[in-house]
C-alpha cells in the first residue's frame, strides 16, 4: 500500500491534522507510528485502516484490512460471540467458522467465560478483548492497532504481541501505536513519528539521537538443519541473501555446524515454528534469553515456553480480522 502527499482536515477551513504524508507499507512489516497527543496519529491509522478518506492525495493497494480503534463502542446489542460472530460472517466466515474462531480467540485471551455476556456488561478490560479479537478473526493482510493494549491485563498484552508477531510471520503487515515506548522493542521494522502534522522517519524527528540498538528482551535459538533443510515462511530480506525470516534475527553459523539465532522475544515463538515446520525440520539444540543461559532442548520439536509468553512454538497459529466503529480522534469531524 502506498499513501501519496495525503492530507487531512475536517471542515473546509479547519486546520491540517496531516499534511504531504508519503509512506510505503509493504508487505510482511511491523510499523510503529509515534507522536505527541493531538498530534495526529489516529487520523492517519485511520486513513490506513480505510474507516476514513483524505482531503488530499492518494491511497492506493490498500489490502483486506482490520483496525482496533483507541475507543470501542461496547453499547451494542450483541453478546460478546454474537458480535464476534456477525463481524466474522461481514468479513467472509461462512458456517461454524466465525463462531469458532470467536470462542478459540476469546479462550486465548482468558475471555472465554464472557462469550455469553451481553456487550454493554462487560467490563473495560474484557470490552477492549473483543475490540481486539474482532481484528484478529479472517487473518487481515492489514492490521492496524490504536493503542489496542491499554486496558488489557499483563496476560492478554503478552497475548497480543505473540499475535502481532504471528500476523507478521504469516506475511501481514501491522502498524501500531502504543504509549509504552518499550512495546515490542527491537521488533519494528521501521518507526515514524507524527511532528506538526507530518509524518517523518524516528531518525528525522529526532536528528541527535544516536540510533536504537534493538532495545527489549531477546531469545538466543541454536539450530542444527538437517540435510536438504530450508526454512520456510520468509519474504526477501537478509544481510546473507537468506531468506527472511521472523523478527529478523541475527543469524551467526558456529564452528560445530548449528547457527545461532538471535531474535527480539516477542518473535521467538514465531521463528521456532518456521524452524519445526520447515521441511525437514530443523533440530533445536538450546532456547534461551540473551544474557542468560540458554536451557537445552533434545529433539526436533520439543521447544516451548519461549519468547513472550506460554504459547508452544510448534502449535498452529490462531486466526486474526477488520474492526468497525471510527474512534474520535485529534480533530472534530465536520
Amino acid at each position: 500500500m502506498r499513501l501519496d502527499g495525503v492530507g487531512r482536515r475536517y471542515g473546509v477551513r479547519g486546520p491540517w491534522v496531516l499534511r504531504e504524508v508519503q509512506l510505503d507499507v509493504p508487505a510482511g512489516a511491523l510499523l510503529r507510528i509515534e507522536g505527541t497527543n493531538g498530534s495526529g496519529k489516529s487520523t492517519l491509522l485511520r486513513l490506513l485502516a480505510g474507516i476514513d478518506r483524505p482531503t488530499t492525495g492518494r491511497i492506493t493497494g490498500r489490502p483486506r484490512s482490520a483496525y482496533v480503534p483507541e475507543r470501542f463502542p461496547s453499547a451494542l446489542p450483541f453478546t460478546a460471540v454474537g458480535y464476534l460472530t456477525h463481524l466474522g460472517r461481514i468479513h467472509g466466515l461462512r458456517g461454524p467458522e466465525p463462531a469458532r474462531r470467536a470462542t478459540e480467540w476469546l479462550a486465548r485471551f482468558g475471555a472465554a467465560g464472557h462469550a455469553r455476556t451481553p456487550l454493554a456488561e462487560l467490563s473495560k478490560g474484557t470490552s477492549q478483548k473483543v475490540a481486539v479479537v474482532q481484528a484478529l478473526l479472517a487473518e487481515p493482510e492489514l492490521l492496524v492497532l490504536d493503542e489496542a493494549w491499554t486496558g488489557l491485563d499483563q496476560g492478554a498484552r503478552e497475548v497480543l504481541d505473540r499475535a502481532v508477531a504471528e500476523r507478521v510471520a504469516d506475511g501481514g503487515t501491522v502498524v501500531f501505536v502504543d504509549h509504552d515506548p518499550q512495546r515490542l522493542a527491537g521488533a519494528a521494522d521501521a518507526r515514524y513519528r507524527v511532528v506538526d502534522g507530518r509524518l517523518l522517519t524516528h531518525e528525522e524527528s529526532l536528528p541527535g539521537e544516536e540510533p536504537a540498538s534493538a532495545p527489549g528482551p531477546r531469545v538466543i535459538i541454536e539450530a542444527e538443519a538437517a540435510p536438504g533443510a530450508a526454512l520456510s515462511g520468509g519474504t526477501e530480506r537478509s544481510s546473507a541473501g537468506a531468506p527472511r525470516l521472523p523478527g529478523a534475527p541475527e543469524v551467526v553459523p558456529q564452528p560445530d555446524g548449528t547457527t545461532r539465532l538471535t531474535v527480539p522475544a516477542v518473535h521467538s515463538d514465531a521463528l521456532l515454528r518456521a524452524l519445526l515446520t520447515a521441511r525437514p525440520p530443523w533440530h533445536i539444540r538450546s532456547v534461551g534469553r540473551a544474557g542468560a543461559e540458554a536451557g537445552v532442548r533434545s529433539g526436533p520439536g520439543t521447544a516451548t515456553d519461549v519468547g513472550s509468553g506460554s504459547g508452544t512454538a510448534d502449535a498452529p497459529a490462531a486466526a486474526p480480522t477488520p474492526t468497525l466503529a471510527p474512534a474520535p480522534d485529534e480533530a472534530p469531524h465536520p
